[in-house]
C-alpha cells in the first residue's frame, strides 16, 4: 500500500485536540473522515507526529496515511481540502518508504507560544492576553536555566512511572515582536502539557512572581507550581516537525 506524508495545518479552536475520540470532534477524525470522502478508501490508518490539546493548533503538523491505491499528490491534496472544514488545510503530500513513520522518524519539534501584550479584538483565539508588564530579560533568564536535559516531571501529568519524563530541550527562546512576545521551544520530543507549563512559568518570572534562579528547583524535585501556572492553550503551535 502507498504511503503518504501529509503536512497540515489548523486552528484547534473548535476541536477536542488532534487524536480521535468518542463522541468528540478532533482533527485526526475530520481528516479520516475527509480522506475517506477523497478516495473511497475503506479500512486505512493514520498517525501524527504526536498529538495537539484541545484549542492548540499547527502550522506543521505532520501524518502519514497508507492508502489502497496510488494517487498523484497534487490531486490528493486538492481532493482532501475539498472535503475539509475552512479551519483544517493539507499543505503538502509526499510518496514516502514504507519505513516512513510520522511520528517515530521524527528527530525534533519545534513549538512557538504567542503572548499577547495588549487586548486584542481581532487575535483571541491565537494570543494570551497577559496584562501585567512583562520583563523580558528576567523571562529569557528562566528559560536559559530550562534548556538542555532535564527531568520535566512537574511539567507534565505524564506518569513518570509508566513514562520518562526527561527531556532533551534544545533551545527556548523569547522575542519581542509587539504587541506580541513570542515564545519558541525546540526538543526531541515534549511531554503531555510540557509547552503550556514551560510558558506559564516564564510569564510567571516576567510579571516577577518567581525569580529565574528558581527554575533549578522546579527540575530538581516534583512540584505543584508549574501545573498551577499552565498557560492557555490558545496561544500555542505546533511549528513544525524535523526528519
Amino acid at each position: 500500500m502507498p504511503r503518504y506524508k501529509l503536512t497540515v495545518e489548523y486552528a484547534g479552536t473548535k476541536y477536542s485536540g488532534w487524536q480521535i475520540q468518542k463522541n468528540a470532534r478532533t482533527v485526526q477524525g475530520e481528516l479520516v473522515r475527509a480522506i475517506r470522502e477523497a478516495t473511497g478508501a475503506g479500512l486505512f490508518e493514520t498517525y501524527g507526529s504526536g498529538r495537539t490539546d484541545a484549542g492548540v493548533h499547527a502550522l506543521g503538523q505532520v501524518m502519514h496515511v497508507d492508502l489502497p491505491m496510488t494517487v498523484p499528490p497534487a490531486s490528493l491534496i486538492m481532493r482532501i481540502n475539498d472535503a475539509l472544514p475552512s479551519d483544517i488545510n493539507v499543505l503538502s503530500a509526499e510518496r514516502m518508504p514504507p519505513r516512513f513513520h510520522a511520528r517515530h522518524s521524527a528527530v525534533a519539534r519545534h513549538y512557538k507560544y504567542q503572548i499577547s501584550t495588549r487586548r486584542t479584538a481581532f487575535n483571541k483565539p491565537y494570543v494570551w492576553w497577559v496584562r501585567e508588564p512583562l520583563d523580558l530579560a528576567r523571562m529569557q533568564a528562566a528559560a536559559d536555566f530550562l534548556t538542555g536535559f532535564g527531568d520535566f516531571r512537574s511539567f507534565t501529568d505524564d506518569d513518570p512511572e509508566e513514562k520518562s519524563t526527561q527531556v532533551l530541550l534544545t533551545a527556548l527562546t523569547l522575542a519581542a515582536e509587539p504587541p506580541l512576545i513570542i515564545v519558541r521551544v525546540s526538543g526531541s520530543h515534549f511531554l503531555w502539557k510540557m509547552v503550556r507549563r514551560l510558558v506559564g512559568v516564564i510569564v510567571e518570572v516576567g510579571r516577577g512572581g518567581l525569580q529565574p534562579k528558581d527554575m533549578p528547583r522546579l527540575l530538581a524535585s516534583k512540584s505543584e507550581l508549574p501545573a498551577k501556572l499552565t498557560a492557555p492553550a490558545s496561544g500555542l503551535f505546533l511549528e513544525r516537525v524535523d526528519y
